[in-house]
């Protein structure tokens, strides 16, 4: 059996939503519903929370995951993944907790259930000769139709042509299908970071999220439509079965 952990990244210096990873959705911080839907998959054999914040690990362990704290070095607006990542495994390591696989769930992603988890462990499991899997949804805007602005001119991120036209002239439908990814999560080999400093490692499998499986939780406009999901039902949140909730 491979032994597992889920990290769960939360600094505590978001600009766009100030203190989102805690801020209360349907009776709970934002941060619970990663944690909750973790334990329940059944499938980590720990369940960690990086953070800089005091705060934000009392919460964490509130709601039944374990902490460790990264330098505030590797909590910055423009600090890489990698640097948090392999900090806490060799935090991990340092404590005699070894782990041959770890899953990155971002907060921000709290439509993602224990069944998705489930359902991603299991094809990783089953793919020979992979490093990684990574959730991906077939993107809204296609890059056939994005521009880089150089010298006041514009040139097409995407190059390349359709029987002669240029992809950024062609209908919608006709472009290639575009995979982009999302927050729902990454389930990697520890030897990925710890060996090559690397989250994904050289050969990265799709993971293809369902409905709002891969919901992306970062702009105030992100937080009512999904306050508004969960008010009509369309989308569902991780069963929290704790007692008491932390609200402030």
């Amino acid at each position: 059996m491979k032994k597992i952990v889920a990290l769960i990244p939360s600094r505590s210096g978001s600009k766009r939503i100030p203190n989102k990873n805690i801020k209360i959705l349907n009776g709970h911080p934002l941060i619970a519903y990663s944690i909750v839907s973790a334990n329940n998959s059944g499938v980590f054999d720990e369940i960690i929370v990086s953070t800089d914040s005091e705060k934000y690990k009392e919460i964490a362990e509130h709601y039944g995951a374990n902490v460790v704290i990264r330098p505030p070095k590797y909590a910055e607006d423009n600090s890489p993944d990698i640097e948090w990542v392999t900090y806490t495994l060799n935090d991990l390591k340092g404590r005699g907790k070894e782990y041959d696989l770890f899953s990155i769930l971002r907060p921000t992603s709290p439509f993602r259930l224990p069944l998705t988890i489930n359902r991603a462990l299991n094809q990783f499991l089953k793919l020979k000769n992979v490093d990684s899997i990574r959730a991906v949804e077939v993107c809204a805007q296609h890059p056939a139709k994005m521009w880089f602005v150089k010298d006041s001119l514009m040139e097409s991120v995407m190059a390349g042509c359709n029987s002669g036209v240029p992809w950024h002239s062609c209908q919608f439908s006709s472009l290639p299908v575009i995979y982009v990814q999302n927050a729902s999560l990454e389930i990697a080999k520890t030897s990925n970071g710890l060996d090559k400093n690397s989250i994904s490692g050289d050969k990265i499998a799709p993971f293809f999220t369902d409905s709002y499986e891969g919901f992306d939780l970062n702009q105030p406009y992100d937080w009512e439509y999904a306050t508004y999901l969960i008010e009509q039902k369309l989308a569902k949140l991780p069963v929290i079965h704790t007692a008491t909730s932390i609200t402030k």
